[in-house]
């Protein structure tokens, strides 16, 4: 019987691999034939005469009709977009930086005023604001002549003189021309140069031009009409404030020369700024803010002249600043101003767009029979157009080039299943089209024109589902075959291949989709740094396009981020539509919260435990052996799921409750039914729940097609009793398939141990050791593993390895002492 299933096993397997093989060759024709037309397509309907071959005969117009000449279109819709105006904007930078040097202009001359004190600095009632201002500024020497008249004065008895007068006489005084009038309305005395002379008997001499200068006289004149109305104690209050006055003063026309700003020597390089009041310079710094802000928010642009800007500065500070001040806040403008306005490339350039846009093409009028081109002269660029609008060029398929190319892409297909076949998995047909999908992705973008192709998003999936090697192997094969037949960006298509043999590598290493998603950010930051390094060392960074080039490197980091940000929103659909089992959808299927894994929890407690232990100790031997762990582990924890459909017909879950098998059915056909009803129900419920189809394999394979040999014992026992009962061995064997990997396999044997291993308490290793080579031995025999791959010397391997996993489990304990009550 076993010799009958083992030729029928060696039968279908050789069946199956023909069609395998059958399969195989037509998904490997369709890669070659689409990335032929894909990569070749500007080879399909090529015309015969091109631009520069010789005309075999003479051409004429068959029709008369108007023909654009684009040549001339061109021309002139690029002189239109390169006159057109260009579309200016404010310079925010530049703006914010006038208003810092405005703002600093103007602190600067606040600190200067605050160093000359208040102005006025005494009432003008008293003093007007023309006297306060000379009598601060005016030279030592001058100062000391006042102080030296004002002396004279007061010593000189002159207060007949200020005898009340009649009418006619004050008409007459007033009349006087050198009569004086105070800014308080109160005339002052009519002071000759003799009288001051005198009084100090000419002691002090005084300058002639000085005494006569009207300032001087006004402000003698003031102050000696407030000595006449107040006492002398308040006169000398006065001076003592013009003293203080005037040496705040001087010191501010000291730091006025000291000034460290160039730009603000210029502005208060006289005096001005100090001759204002208070609320004069209040009002001129708000005005030239306000005026400021006005010229700035039109804009100043590039090449204005100095004339227009002045007459526009001019023209505001008419309208915002005091009189006396208009010059000083014309050169705080002059000065602090500079154009904003800068280019607007993007609006510049859809404006130029729009302009050549309207531009009329020039259409030229050919009359039928006239000649398009002569017999043997060479088809110029316009002769071309006017045959290609006829259509009297024939077009034919560039042959010679396709086959070339399609050598070109059968060698890069054979190199791949090289690498395919020396793989430890070998691909089912459906892996080979997803492969094929994603890589004619690559050039499939090209060919419209965006250069930002899908290289990360093919690394990162190829990596997550086939592996580096193979995945890396696309990566190299497509960046060998792409330049050879698509026009492409030497430095693009290396820094697009860095990003994706960077996920390449990494992608089937990760555990996690957040893993994956940083993967997608280095990725990335790989593409744009690769990009921009390749750059400098060409040394095209240093040039003035360095702006364009960090621009380009940017989208080249945003189309990495972009296209694996499409990856991962794509890899579970992929996963699932594709059956493929990932190490991060094998550890989604092994979290225990999933339904099914719950349910064997809670419905067959028993069953749960034996799976858990089944798992830890096929885990062992998997990582040893250097399988798939992860499909192992998950793999496991689903091989015994159709024990559901029956839980008390499997002695794990009885708990010792008496056997149904013993008290209820007592027909061993049925109980080997119920025992083998368990594969069938489980790929009902994987199938149910959409396991992969490699989670589905553990479940018939990791029995085989073994003996239920414990009922086909108690079927003989019948038989010898009753000679009319025959048994067939088939109704007690597994329908199988038997263990088609090395992973299944691995689990068949570590089902087969675990009760052996549970039974075993206090015997030693050797024991141990020898009761589970007698089990696996038995499984090799019954030719249970001849498809699995595992090989007779890897038996004892494992074998040591459960043993290994059995000892962790059933160490020996410390038998600690009983306590005193216990005794009791």
């Amino acid at each position: 019987m076993a010799k009958s299933l083992k030729n029928k096993s060696w039968i279908s397997a050789v069946r199956l691999g023909w069609v395998h093989e059958q399969r195989s060759s037509v998904v490997l024709a369709i890669a070659i034939v689409s990335f032929t037309g894909v990569l070749g397509h500007k080879l399909y309907n090529q015309p015969k005469l091109k631009i520069g071959t010789i005309a075999p005969q003479t051409i004429k117009a068959p029709y008369t009709d108007s023909i654009e000449d684009k040549e001339e279109t061109e021309n002139r819709r690029k002189a239109v977009s390169k006159s057109s105006a260009p579309v200016l904007m404010i310079d925010a930078k530049t703006t914010a930086q006038i208003d810092q040097n405005l703002q600093k202009t103007l602190i600067e001359g606040n600190e200067i005023r605050i160093t000359a004190g208040s102005f006025p600095f005494y009432d003008t009632s008293i003093l007007s604001l023309s006297s306060q201002d000379y009598l601060r500024s005016c030279p030592e020497s001058e100062w000391q002549m006042m102080l030296v008249a004002l002396d004279s004065i007061n010593q000189k008895k002159l207060g007949s003189f200020w005898n009340k007068p009649s009418d006619n006489q004050k008409k007459q005084k007033f009349a006087n021309s050198d009569t004086q009038t105070s800014s308080s309305g109160v005339p002052s005395p009519n002071i000759s140069l003799g009288q001051v002379s005198q009084a100090q008997g000419g002691s002090t001499k005084i300058d002639t031009e000085v005494a006569t200068k009207l300032e001087f006289m006004q402000a003698l004149a003031e102050l000696s009409t407030y000595r006449v109305k107040t006492a002398e104690q308040n006169l000398s209050s006065l001076i003592n404030r013009i003293t203080q006055a005037r040496e705040a003063y001087a010191q501010a026309s000291v730091q006025l020369l000291h000034i460290d700003t160039i730009a603000t020597q210029t502005v208060y390089h006289d005096t001005v700024l100090l001759e204002l009041s208070d609320d004069e310079w209040l009002k001129t710094q708000k005005g030239v803010r306000q005026i400021a802000e006005r010229i700035l928010a039109q804009g100043i642009p590039v090449g204005l002249p100095d004339d227009v800007l002045k007459k526009a500065i001019n023209l505001q500070v008419q309208a915002f600043i005091p009189k006396n001040s208009a010059s000083l806040a014309t050169k705080i403008l002059l000065t602090v101003l500079q154009p904003n306005l800068k280019k607007d490339e993007e609006q510049t350039k859809k404006q130029a767009q729009h302009a050549a846009s309207i531009v009329e093409p020039v259409m030229v009028e050919i009359k039928q029979g006239a000649v398009i081109v002569n017999k043997g002269k060479k088809i110029t660029e316009w002769d071309f157009q006017v045959l290609e609008h006829y259509q009297l060029i024939s077009r034919e398929n560039n042959w010679p080039a396709l086959l070339k190319l399609a050598g070109l892409v059968t060698g890069g297909v054979c190199i791949f299943v090289l690498v395919e076949t020396r793989s430890k998995s070998p691909l089912r047909q459906r892996d080979r089209l997803l492969i094929l999908l994603l890589t004619l992705s690559v050039p499939g973008v090209l060919v419209t024109g965006i250069s930002y192709t899908t290289w990360g998003a093919v690394g990162l999936l190829l990596g997550s589902f086939y592996g580096r090697r193979l995945s890396v192997t696309v990566m190299g094969l497509l960046v060998l075959i792409l330049p050879m037949s698509l026009e492409i960006s030497i430095i693009g298509l290396v820094a697009g291949a860095a990003g994706g043999i960077l996920g390449s590598y990494i992608a089937y290493r990760l555990r996690s989709r957040e893993e994956l998603a940083l993967l997608g950010v280095a990725i990335a930051g790989t593409q744009g740094g690769v990009y921009l390094l390749m750059k400098v060392l060409i040394g095209a960074a240093f040039g003035s396009s360095w702006y364009f080039i960090l621009q380009e490197a940017g989208l080249f980091t945003l189309s990495g981020l972009a296209w694996s940000i499409v990856a991962l929103g794509l890899s579970p659909y992929l996963e699932k539509l594709f059956d493929l089992v990932t190490p991060i959808r094998l550890a989604e299927l092994a979290n225990p919260n999933r339904p099914l894994l719950k349910r064997l929890a809670t419905e067959t407690p028993g069953t749960f435990q034996h799976t858990l232990f089944v798992a830890t100790l096929a885990e062992a031997a998997a990582k040893k052996l250097g399988c798939n762990v992860e499909l192992v582990r998950a793999g496991t924890l689903y091989h015994d799921i159709g024990k559901m459909h029956d839980p008390l017909g499997f002695i794990e879950n009885q708990m010792g409750e008496p056997n149904k098998h013993e008290t209820e059915i007592k027909d061993p056909w049925k109980s080997a039914e119920i025992i083998k009803k368990h594969v069938s129900e489980g790929l009902v419920m994987a199938r149910k729940h959409l396991l992969p189809t490699a989670i589905q394999a553990f479940i018939p394979e990791h029995q085989g097609t073994m003996l239920i040999a414990y009922f086909y014992h108690q079927a003989e026992q019948m038989a010898q009793a009753d000679p009319d009962i025959i048994v067939d061995e088939a109704d007690f064997r597994y329908a199988g398939p038997i263990p088609q990997s090395r992973e299944t396999g691995i689990v068949m044997l570590a089902d087969a141990c675990e009760a052996a291993l549970r039974s075993l308490k206090d015997a030693d290793t050797d024991k141990a050791l020898t009761m589970l080579n007698n089990i696996l031995r038995a499984r090799w025999q019954d030719n249970q593993l001849i498809d699995s791959g595992l090989t007779r010397e890897e038996m004892t391997e494992i074998a040591e390895i459960f043993v290994e996993v059995w000892q962790q489990f059933h160490h020996k304990r410390i038998a600690y002492p009983k306590s005193k009550s216990a005794k009791e």
